[in-house]
């Protein structure tokens, strides 16, 4: 057995979040990790570094409903199943699990593209029952990973929202996001077009732990600059906050991102669902082990005692005493440099659908 499919065995792997295939919540087969002899000892014969494969898709469906009230969207869409970025803390691992994955290393080395992406939405945009509530791109994958500079679907979902005026936001931790500042910056200054860049810590010593593929946080403010110089409304989620590792940043990170022209500041707590949890306390006795105790003592503080309360009036803020004082440091350093706790209002009403541009197209070509 590898060491990728034994959580006892926890070396880190060089740009993973983890280095454990821990089973997914439906799995049926138990799996023990058992000694056979034959095993290199360690530094001899090691196997080389686990490799992204990408699976292509033809989706079904690529738009998805959302009717939790406390998500600020109503519709979504995700051209990638999984992420390379590999972050730990990530609450969209558990969703590998519907694919017979698992939510650990799986959830970042074998990917899933939609690349029927833009064919079916162009498709469900021009459905006769469709509101153009604005499409929230990258809520359970970042658009902007690796594979995308290459499979470009993300591009493609943008060219689409762009030529039929239909609003949208994206929500990324890559600067490869300044690649479509063409179709971005114009949808912005109709007021169809929002961006949200995370930027979970300054330290990027601990960035690399912590979310090792994902955009340094240096160049992730330069691309806040970039973005908003562009004229680009451009929130910052400082997200997620875990106590003791990167809460004591969060004045700083609010001071960072306005001094590079954030409109907003946002922000959640750390959330463990099903499997995060193991995952993440791995990640804590691995990279801190000092300080892994308290950090699980304040999350569980949060949450009624527990990992995690999938509750919707806390789960996104936490609930307690400390979930209080961290509402209060980001409400008043949002407060000190001016930055809005708002998010602005898209225009959904010059929303053409695509099948009725095609038509027009075919009728003055």
């Amino acid at each position: 057995m590898s060491r990728a499919d034994d959580p006892s065995r926890i070396d880190p792997i060089k740009g993973r979040g983890t280095p454990v295939r821990i089973a997914h919540r439906y799995e049926r087969d138990l799996r023990e990790a058992v000694d056979d002899g034959w095993e290199a000892p360690p530094g001899e014969g090691e196997p080389p570094p686990p490799a992204t494969f990408v699976t292509e898709e033809r989706a079904r469906t690529v738009i998805s409903r959302n009717d939790s009230p406390d998500i600020p969207f109503d519709i979504a869409l995700n051209p990638y199943r999984g992420c390379e970025h590999g972050c730990i803390y990530c609450y969209a691992r558990p969703t590998h699990s519907y694919l017979d994955l698992s939510p650990g290393l799986d959830f970042e080395t074998r990917l899933v593209a939609k690349v029927n992406v833009v064919e079916r939405l162009r498709a469900e945009l021009s459905a006769r029952g469709h509101v153009p509530s604005p499409i929230n791109i990258g809520s359970a994958t970042d658009a902007y990973q690796p594979i995308e500079r290459r499979l470009r679907l993300t591009r493609g979902v943008l060219e689409l929202l762009t030529a039929c005026e239909h609003p949208f936001t994206l929500v990324t931790k890559s600067a490869g996001i300044e690649r479509d500042l063409d179709l971005i910056a114009p949808a912005a200054r109709r007021r169809q077009a929002l961006v949200f860049v995370s930027v979970t810590t300054l330290d990027a010593g601990l960035a690399r732990r912590l979310e090792p593929r994902a955009t340094t946080p240096l160049r992730r403010l330069q691309a806040v600059r970039r973005l908003a110089e562009a004229g680009v409304p451009v929130g910052v989620n400082v997200a997620p906050i875990i106590p003791f590792v990167n809460e004591p940043e969060i004045e700083r990170i609010v001071e960072a991102a306005a001094a590079h022209g954030a409109h907003s500041i946002h922000y959640t707590v750390l959330r463990l669902p099903w499997e995060v949890a193991p995952l993440f306390r791995q990640w804590l006795d691995q990279h801190l082990p000092d300080r892994a105790g308290r950090v699980m003592a304040r999350v569980q503080d949060m949450r009624g005692g527990k990992d995690y309360d999938a509750d919707y009036a806390s789960r996104m803020k936490g609930a307690g005493l400390w979930a209080e004082l961290i509402r209060q440091r980001v409400l008043k350093a949002a407060a000190r440099h001016g930055l809005s706790r708002e998010t602005p209002a898209l225009d959904r009403s010059r929303f053409r659908p695509p099948a009725a541009d095609a038509a027009q197209h075919e009728l003055f070509g």
